[in-house]
């Protein structure tokens, strides 16, 4: 079954330019998708679309978004509400701003927790500080009584990602979620969202410009140019069958991935 999916969709802000044009594929459960492409290519709009946080002025101008089988736009506010957290999450890119600077982390975590979960706020607590350390954040007590100003960005950015991981939504929704990060911390982020997908069997769609990144972690890529979705497969037909000329520009300058190719 699929978690979500797009039926020819188009995106348009402002009723004169169009961000997505006619963009159609399926995220099966437990699938991850990555979507690839240089900055404007309309990826972020795109799963912004899916999640319902379109920026004022953008609207879905053709096609159809099915979170399940239900349609997005033909929901009520409050079962928008009730998808986002138990059905899906968002990871924005520098996610960690997004955090209340006068509020501890510690609260802020807990209550995002029990918005959605039955749970103590001890309980609450202890899953917060148990995410925080896998995400090999150090001093994880500190972490959830600091206030966010007093965290580095990266540090945010990983706290932010833990709180919608916490959830163990159906679908995870990441928009260049380890850009923030240094290399050593992209990689524990990476394990951690694949490794959410092994437990939980929660499907994922991560938004990057990095070929890299989608190489070791999506089971399916889409590239996507200039609002349009240039090329979709499997990992194995995407690296190693490329079929669109653009997807194969995007693979030339990740010198491992073509290194990997030849030795095919």
């Amino acid at each position: 079954m699929n978690v979500l999916e797009l039926e020819d969709v188009s995106i348009t802000y402002q009723n004169t330019k169009e961000a997505v044009k006619h963009v159609s594929f399926a995220v099966p459960e437990g699938r991850i998708v990555a979507i690839v492409g240089e900055s404007g290519s309309g990826k972020s709009t795109l799963i912004r679309a899916a999640i319902g946080l379109l920026p004022a002025g953008g609207v879905i101008s053709s096609g159809r978004i099915l979170f399940g089988e239900k349609d997005l736009a033909a929901m009520t506010a409050e079962e928008l509400r009730h998808v986002r957290g138990e059905g899906m999450a968002m990871i924005f890119q520098s996610a960690g701003d997004y955090l209340n600077p006068r509020r501890k982390v510690c609260d802020q975590y807990v209550e995002t927790l029990r918005c959605h979960q039955k749970i103590s706020k001890k309980e609450g607590y202890e899953a917060a500080k148990k995410m925080l350390a896998t995400l090999k954040l150090p001093d994880t007590k500190h972490v959830m009584n600091a206030y966010p100003f007093q965290l580095s960005g990266g540090m945010k950015q990983r706290v932010a990602i833990a709180m919608a991981m916490s959830m163990q939504p159906k679908l995870l929704l990441a928009d260049e979620p380890t850009s923030a990060l240094d290399v050593t911390v992209q990689a524990q982020v990476v394990k951690q969202m694949m490794d959410l997908r092994e437990k939980t069997g929660t499907a994922i769609v991560i938004v990057t410009h990095n070929m890299g990144v989608a190489s070791r972690m999506a089971d399916d890529i889409a590239v996507m140019k200039d609002g349009e979705l240039k090329e979709f497969g499997t990992r194995e037909q995407v690296i190693y069958h490329p079929v669109d000329d653009y997807t194969k520009k995007l693979l030339r300058v990740v010198p491992r991935l073509q290194g990997e190719t030849d030795g095919e």
